[in-house]
């Protein structure tokens, strides 16, 4: 018997309407998401990869098509399937203990275990030393580990990511690529990550999806094959760099023409 994916896209359309004129952002994707896989969505700007993410948050629904976590429709958010955004998205009044623990608290849970939830996922992220202090109080990359953070402690199954590590500078993405890939392997969390760079998405990712513009659909799909931890550095990293560099290259291509 075949595994059902834990999310899945099927001939998915997403149709908005734009002073008065429809504009057609998504036409026949398809997507299956294993439990416990990495994907990264990458593709130019416009080719709908945030619009796949919001599709599957539940925060809109598609205009044609379905989709499906376990095999079940998606009517709408759920804590199941955790949003981490590049602004961040935190409480500004709440502490980074308050805000990890903000979606326990939400469901009712007693006071210590929702404590028992925050100091464990703060640890997770290496953030016990902050885990009074407001998000003014930290670095770009600190509130990026907290977003994370609150996501995994809301019993998160699935965390979409849109562009998480866009605004940081290039040390502090480094490093949080390298963490969130540990994080990753130690909980054995299924992500799907959106982002317009190229060595990013090697690096991270189990499957790289290339999705192609105007109207956005899936086009090709890469398993990356590189032992973890990946070198940036090494000739089969590069290859795979050329490779996908050279499928953008001919969607921007042909779009121009």
């Amino acid at each position: 018997m075949a595994e059902i994916p834990i999310l899945e896209m099927r001939n998915v359309g997403k149709t908005y309407a734009q002073n008065g004129r429809p504009i057609e952002a998504l036409r026949g994707a398809n997507l299956s998401v294993k439990k416990g896989e990495f994907i990264c969505l990458i593709g130019a700007s416009g080719c709908g990869k945030s619009t796949m993410l919001r599709l599957a948050a539940g925060f809109e629904m598609p205009t044609v098509g379905e989709s499906l976590m376990w095999g079940v429709p998606i009517t709408g958010p759920g804590p199941s399937r955790g949003m981490v955004f590049q602004d961040y998205g935190l409480f500004p009044w709440l502490t980074v203990r308050d805000n990890v623990g903000f979606g326990p608290k939400s469901r009712g849970r007693g006071r210590r275990e929702i404590n028992e939830t925050a100091e464990r996922f703060i640890e997770l992220v290496g953030l016990q030393n902050f885990a009074d202090v407001y998000p003014h109080q930290l670095s770009g990359g600190m509130k990026q580990r907290v977003a994370i953070a609150r996501v995994l402690a809301n019993d998160a199954e699935i965390v979409l990511m849109d562009e998480p590590f866009g605004a940081l500078d290039a040390m502090t993405r480094e490093r949080l690529q390298d963490e969130l890939v540990e994080i990753w392997s130690r909980t054995g969390l299924t992500v799907l990550f959106v982002t317009h760079a190229i060595e990013e998405a090697i690096f991270l990712a189990d499957r790289v999806v290339v999705m192609s513009p105007g109207p956005g659909r899936i086009d090709s799909e890469y398993v990356i094959d590189l032992k973890r931890p990946r070198d940036i550095a090494s000739g089969e990293f590069n290859d795979w760099r050329r490779l996908l560099a050279s499928k953008l290259h001919s969607h921007h291509a042909r779009k121009a023409g």
